[in-house]
């Protein structure tokens, strides 16, 4: 678990000017405008007319419409709902205006951010080993597809040469060694396909399961490092304006939203050293097995050890599918 003394704020030139208040408070006064003057839930009317009628139709207020005893109820639940969700699209607007002008500050480096700079070395070994591993599954796979075709040729080679020994009785005897050799090739070939086969789907397990995961964490982290950083910077403007009462309350308000933000990337940052410290012992345990697995199989086959090859395969309890078990029964298939 690394230390929290790791992580380090990397300034680029300056956090910003103070025209960045300005832009503060006018977005908060426009939205609030929007909430003053957007239209009253419960002054909605009901325009009634047909095609070519009066332009001005028949208005109903819908308040009448509601019976005299559950309108004020129904009318200040209404409200409230309303006023919830205007509070709601508030808020989420204010943090994607502040983590939007934090990335650009970080981008045109006119802003600074946290940086732990082992941990973000962890993460980008992380991302590295990935690649480099959907480049084994890849390769795997293709292997197992070239291979598959050369047994099922095999299999069509040997059923040729039986046949032909059958009916062919000056070549009965070399038809039929040929036909035995293939045979014996193909029943190798097939069980070098499950080993191959539970090697590429460990790996895929590997890869885009338990590696995925720990990045989706990685990237809820990367959010919560923006959104940090956003509300900090947020913080020190305020800290260098005017400390007049209105000025006061809002650093109140910006200390309060840091302090969430402080304690949400904290968080996020022990559950990515605890996955990354996770993910590192799976890794060795299962590249240990599979490497073995896959190292003793194919030796065995190109050896001709039709015995090692099995034993192989008991060793790591892979059990092979029999003849046509991938196929549907005649029931499914109707």
């Amino acid at each position: 678990m690394m230390s929290k003394a790791a992580t380090v704020e990397i300034p680029i030139n300056s956090n910003g000017d103070m025209s960045t208040l300005a832009e503060d408070d006018s977005l908060e006064q426009d939205l609030q405008q929007v909430m003053v003057s957007g239209p009253n839930l419960n002054e909605t009317s009901i325009v009634s007319g047909g095609y070519g009628g009066s332009a001005q139709g028949v208005v109903i207020p819908t308040g009448s419409i509601k019976g005299s005893g559950s309108s004020a109820a129904a009318d200040e639940a209404a409200r409230g709902v309303a006023a919830e969700k205007l509070e709601s699209v508030k808020k989420w607007g204010l943090n994607t205006y502040k983590c939007t002008k934090q990335m650009f500050s970080e981008r045109f480096g006119r802003g600074s951010r946290t940086v732990d700079l082992e941990l973000e070395a962890q993460i980008e070994l992380l991302r590295d080993t990935k690649r480099k591993y959907e480049s084994v599954l890849r390769l795997a796979r293709a292997l197992t597809d070239h291979f598959y075709n050369m047994v099922q040729t095999q299999q069509a080679l040997g059923d040729t040469f039986a046949d032909l020994s059958q009916k062919s009785p000056e070549l009965r005897d070399e038809f039929g060694y040929n036909a035995e050799t293939q045979k014996l090739l193909c029943n190798n070939g097939e069980t070098l396909l499950g080993a191959i086969n539970f090697f590429v789907c460990s790996i895929n397990t590997l890869v885009n399961k338990t590696m995925e995961d720990t990045l989706m964490t990685i990237k809820m982290f990367e959010n919560a490092r923006l959104e940090f950083d956003a509300y900090r910077s947020d913080l020190e403007e305020l800290s260098l304006g005017p400390r007049d009462a209105a000025a006061v309350a809002r650093i109140d308000a910006a200390q309060r939203q840091y302090q969430v933000q402080k304690d949400k990337y904290e968080r996020l940052r022990s559950d990515v050293c605890v996955k990354l410290n996770f993910l590192e012992e799976n890794k060795v345990k299962v590249m240990h097995k599979q490497l073995l697995l896959f190292h003793n199989a194919i030796s065995a086959y190109f050896a001709g050890n039709q015995q090692q090859l099995q034993q192989t395969l008991e060793h790591f309890n892979i059990k092979l599918k029999p003849p046509g078990a991938d196929k549907p029964s005649w029931l499914e298939e109707s």
